[in-house]
């Protein structure tokens, strides 16, 4: 019996300490590999909602309204002197401005048209003249565009904590 004992306990180490296999860097969505390069905190690519859908929680905001949220879109702009901000497409020309927590990492300059999926909180902001300038500059607009800004607007806001870029 005590011999049974020990092959049990030994047994059971075995199974317990065998090598665990390390995800992947390849998720599946929808049956189709696909890869992602991660900036700042490590995210989920799952529970994700559509740039479209995000849309509508925006505009249920109210000016003070935060929304501790998921989702993924086309980048339409990025700062080109850092990475330090990018915007990104909901639908109908409505677009988001994302900054990243505490400034804390960056992402490529070179990312205009493709897919991220980004974690963190929106928001709805009056972004003054000056802000609006500043961004401007910072995405290489013309003098000329530059300008032309003349009133604080109302806009959508994204501070992430983690990135995923569709590679």
């Amino acid at each position: 019996m005590k011999s049974f004992n020990i092959l049990l306990v030994f047994l059971v180490l075995l199974v317990g300490c065998k090598n665990q296999q390390k995800p992947s860097k390849q998720n599946e969505i929808g049956g189709i590999d696909k890869n992602y390069a991660s900036f700042g905190k490590v995210i989920d690519f799952r529970g994700a909602i559509a740039g479209e859908d995000i849309l509508e929680k925006f505009k249920s905001l109210e000016d003070t309204d935060t929304l501790l949220t998921k989702f993924s879109a086309k980048v339409t702009d990025v700062c080109k002197s850092k990475g330090c901000w990018m915007k990104l497409n909901l639908n109908n020309g409505e677009e988001v401005m994302v900054k990243f927590k505490d400034y804390g990492f960056f992402v490529p300059k070179d990312i205009e048209g493709m897919e991220v999926i980004v974690n963190g909180v929106a928001f709805i902001d009056i972004m003054s003249i000056e802000d609006q300038k500043h961004y401007a500059k910072d995405a290489g607009e013309s003098q000329e565009d530059i300008d032309l800004i003349k009133e604080s607007k109302r806009t959508y806001e994204f501070e992430a904590d983690g990135v995923l870029i569709k590679q």
